[in-house]
């Protein structure tokens, strides 16, 4: 059978870690994140390329999976799609499947299912730059044996043979497909089992014989694949419930035979897919030594790096190197945006004549935006290093060292690179549980996740360490205020740690995963890659939390300038009869017991757009408060503000400290619960993360100041 497949466009499907979205920003120019972990594409994405000819097509980046038997979410997205295809839901005029060469035998899995779909198939063998110049591959009999369009060697990474890909896909976008018939030998008991359910989907569906046996075949292998076709509802086809019962009743009698005959459903799939494999690579005088030189240094680099008690030393070690360095090594580059906005502030008060316009801008926008951006070079150094540990590979490895303890807490291993993404921003974080097969174990991931300090919290832990704790040292050799920020990642992660195991023990969903992950070798770094992901990261954080600081600190202007008062007939700063200040000595009982005075009480109400507002609401309400004709430094600000009857300091290193506990459980970025909303499909968890968070963070912080009262550090 010849078909003619119509379409401009093609889809990127691979497994995780080969290579896959580096192909796609090296053919679109988009620059996708890129990672040396699996598990970095969650969503589909689409791009836009040209041939050769100038004419264009878009291009379709799936997520990661290593075969069309869906097991999470992230798989479940490709299989969904696929299905869509097969029913004639736009189509791609071909398939791009990217393989990593240096494991042929584990990525051409996947290639062997897409072959079925009756789509050309392109292989882009990808990192052929990481295979021995001796090693040979015969790619047109390996073409030829898999029933493929073409092979295409090529280095996403040293950007070579892109060229031969594009021609390779335009070429097989105006051939036509020619079908080849199904070509895994089944035995005869296989046959007679599969027979029912293929009929089934060459009467009602209309599947031709290649697709009707591979479906079949997924179909006996995994329950999810019922499933998916449950849910269908695509190009005038619906599921309706005669079809599934017929399908759910002959699915079951084929395992039952099975069984009966000693075959084992769940892997019948993959052992005659890998015997055929085998055999075909072989024909192909394929002997790729898997005792390259890569893999010798990441077998023994791994000994040490995950050995079951040197390895956790080392991680730990790694995490308070990189908090240290946050405090050591942007003093410079702060104090340098410090002066900067200190001397834009006072060009504005020069060349603006005194009123209400100049005010708004020096102290809401100046001030307000300002004391943020101070904070931009411990955001990206606190992501440079995240990056370098993710392209490294050294994160998978992480992964795979805690899979024991995070089993302990009601998790696995593959919750921890989601856990560790919520350092940078607990949002990509959430998107990423998609990986994790388990609803039990991706929802409990989803529930603790925002309990890992992401960099939001950072502005606000830096800013009352700067202020209330001394640089001195501890033990003759750690530094208190690297020490103290470390103490309050830690905080947050253990009790992530601990609520995990809470939660496990009472959310009670049916289903148990395993955790089965490839470790890549360890890679240097791209770092044109490292460094474009500090500045996406920066440019997020000034753009998008910019654009909340902007708004707020001119609305909190307003409400801490007026009613405008004659100020001689007041014997107080004009701002304690402010909008700001009723509503501040409002809820001030309500946060007094945790040391907090009215003006934190206004941060801790704007905070709720996005954490790290906190700070520039502190230095708009100083800079309004002010007399002084300059903008007013806010650490200098804190440090100085006594109470206006005792005289003694407002803010202590004690408030400081429960400030920053305060923050470390708060539910404070409404965005963040949006997405756990998208992702649960429910208000009812994210309303539930509010109040335990909320809770938390009120009985920690209350803890904290009056436990240290008791014991006279007030």
């Amino acid at each position: 059978m010849t078909t003619a497949v119509q379409s401009s466009w093609a889809a990127l499907v691979g497994n995780p870690n080969s290579g896959k979205t580096a192909i796609f920003n090296l053919l679109t120019g988009l620059n996708q994140k890129v990672s040396n972990y699996p598990g970095v594409t969650v969503e589909k994405k689409t791009g836009q390329t040209r041939f050769a000819d100038g004419s264009k097509f878009y291009l379709l980046d799936l997520p990661g999976t290593y075969s069309l038997t869906a097991q999470s979410m992230d798989e479940r997205i490709v299989t969904e799609q696929v299905l869509n295809w097969i029913h004639g839901h736009e189509p791609p005029g071909v398939i791009v499947s990217v393989v990593d060469a240096t494991n042929l035998s584990r990525n051409l899995y996947l290639t062997t299912q897409l072959a079925d779909l009756g789509i050309p198939v392109v292989v882009a063998l990808n990192m052929m730059d990481m295979v021995k110049d001796e090693i040979k591959i015969d790619l047109d009999k390996l073409t030829n044996d898999l029933g493929i369009a073409a092979i295409v060697p090529m280095s996403a990474i040293e950007k070579w043979g892109q060229k031969e890909l594009l021609e390779a896909v335009q070429k097989s976008i105006d051939t036509a497909f020619v079908e080849n018939p199904f070509p895994i030998f089944l035995n005869d008991n296989i046959s007679k089992v599969l027979n029912p359910l293929e009929e089934i989907f060459k009467s009602q569906l209309r599947y031709n014989e290649r697709l009707a046996k591979a479906q079949a075949l997924r179909l006996v292998t995994r329950q999810s694949t019922l499933e998916i076709y449950d849910e269908m509802s695509v190009n005038g086809f619906t599921a309706d419930e005669a079809f599934m019962n017929t399908l759910r009743d002959k699915r079951q009698a084929a395992v039952d035979l099975l069984e009966d005959t000693g075959i084992k459903h769940r892997i019948m799939e993959a052992t005659l897919r890998y015997e055929w494999l085998d055999s075909v690579l072989a024909a192909a005088k394929i002997n790729i030594d898997p005792q390259i030189a890569e893999a010798n240094y990441s077998e023994n680099l791994d000994r040490l790096l995950t050995h079951k008690w040197v390895g956790p030393a080392i991680f730990v070690l790694l995490l308070y190197f990189i908090f240290q360095s946050i405090f050591t090594w942007a003093t410079v580059p702060m104090d340098w945006i410090n002066r900067g906005v200190g001397w834009v502030g006072n060009q504005v008060l020069n060349m603006i004549s005194a009123g209400m316009l100049r005010d708004l801008i020096v102290e809401g926008i100046i001030a307000g935006v300002g004391a943020i951006l101070i904070f931009l070079p411990q955001i990206l150094i606190l992501m440079f290093f995240m990056t370098i540990l993710e392209d490294t590979g050294y994160m998978a490895r992480v992964a795979f060292m805690m899979d024991r303890f995070m089993t302990m807490v009601g998790l696995h291993g593959r919750s921890v690179l989601p856990l560790m993404s919520g350092y940078a921003c607990a949002i990509p974080g959430i998107m990423s549980t998609r990986t994790i097969d388990s609803w039990k174990e991706r929802l409990i991931t989803i529930l603790i996740l925002p309990l890992m300090s992401c960099s939001a919290r950072l502005p606000v832990y830096t800013l009352m360490i700067g202020a209330f704790i001394p640089a001195t040292k501890v033990f003759g050799v750690l530094n208190l205020q690297g020490l103290t920020l470390v103490v309050m990642y830690f905080l947050g992660t253990t009790t992530a740690f601990i609520l995990a195991k809470v939660f496990s023990l009472f959310i009670k969903v049916e289903g148990k995963s395993s955790f089965v992950m490839e470790l890549p070798p360890y890679r240097t770094p791209l770092w044109w890659s490292v460094f474009h992901q500090v500045y996406i990261r920066g440019k997020l954080f000034v753009v998008n939390a910019g654009k909340i600081i902007l708004t707020i600190s001119i609305i909190l202007w307003f409400l801490a300038s007026f009613p405008k008062v004659d100020e001689s007939t007041i014997n107080e700063n004009p701002i304690r009869t402010s909008y700001a200040s009723k509503i501040g000595h409002t809820i001030e009982p309500i946060i007094e017991p945790l040391g907090f005075d009215w003006k934190l009480g206004i941060g801790l109400i704007t905070s709720f757009a996005a954490r790290e507002v906190l700070v520039s609401t502190m230095a708009t309400i100083y800079n309004v408060e002010s007399e002084a004709d300059n903008v007013v430094q806010l650490k200098d600000a804190m440090k100085s503000d006594k109470h206006p009857q005792t005289g003694m300091p407002i803010y202590t290193p004690l408030v400081a400290i429960s400030l920053m506990v305060f923050f470390v459980f708060a539910a404070q970025c409404m965005a963040t619960f949006a997405i756990v909303r998208n992702e649960t499909n429910t208000w009812k968890w994210p309303l539930f993360m509010i109040i335990y968070m909320n809770g938390l963070a009120y009985g920690a912080s209350f803890i904290v100041y009056q436990g240290g009262l008791i014991l006279g550090f007030g």
